[in-house]
């Protein structure tokens, strides 16, 4: 076996050479931290943001085969784990709260025209996942997958349980919407907090521009698991 080394594995010399905050030599050492901090906690996010659309992409991918019905079940395993993935995300917005308004205030500027909106691969889970008003590609391939097996997303729904794993699917689905919506609204919040009305940094709206994409995905799933909630319910008082 060859000798490999922890920090040769991971190419930590690599990973630690890749921050390096604008304001080094023009700002005193607190700014320069906290920028120091900032960009940590956006590249750990673009990390995560890789990992997480590549397990999602392979969920597409296995609900979307027609050889794939035999294969279901890890899907639910990578479903959740991009469930706790977004949480982590979620985490991390939380952490950034930390970070002092007057050294963001220093250093801002010097993001010229960068923001978070033009994150490639954020637009990737965004086409993934979708929103209120279009379907992503996980619930298309979703819906091909329950098609495959016979049955209708109401179907299962209405199944619960009883429709296996798609059933553990369909749940699975709904709390990666959710964790996209709570890192979209604790975002809004930072944001909020930090730059108030003021215009974002690449041209955007701000405050405004984040508000109209805080929506929560799947509606259509929500509608149909709604629904069979309601006609459960009238069943047991009927």
């Amino acid at each position: 076996m060859t000798d490999l080394t922890y920090s040769e594995y991971l190419q930590v010399d690599t990973l630690l050479s890749l921050q390096n905050p604008r304001s080094s030599g023009t700002a005193d050492r607190s700014v320069v931290l906290a920028e120091h901090f900032f960009i940590v906690a956006h590249q750990s996010c673009e990390l995560w943001l890789k990992q997480l659309v590549a397990d999602l992409e392979a969920v597409v991918d296995t609900l979307a085969s027609p050889s794939g019905a035999e294969r279901l079940e890890p899907t639910v395993e990578l479903l959740q784990r991009s469930g706790g993935l977004l949480r982590v995300l979620h985490e991390q917005v939380l952490v950034l709260e930390r970070l002092p308004l007057r050294d963001f205030a220093e250093f801002r500027p010097l993001l010229g025209t960068a923001s978070g909106a033009q994150s490639e691969q954020f637009a990737v889970l965004a086409r993934l996942i979708g929103d209120d008003r279009r379907r992503g590609a996980l619930y298309e391939a979703f819906v091909a997958a329950a098609a495959r097996s016979g049955l209708s997303v109401t179907q299962v729904c209405r199944q619960g349980a009883e429709a296996g794993v798609l059933h553990r699917i369909a749940e699975a689905l709904l709390d990666v919407g959710d964790g996209l919506w709570r890192w979209k609204v604790a975002h809004l919040g930072l944001m909020s907090r930090m730059v108030g009305g003021e215009q974002g940094t690449g041209g955007t709206s701000g405050i405004d521009h984040l508000l109209r994409r805080i929506t929560l995905p799947f509606r259509e799933l929500r509608v149909h698991r709604g629904e069979s909630h309601a006609s459960e319910l009238a069943g047991s008082t009927g």
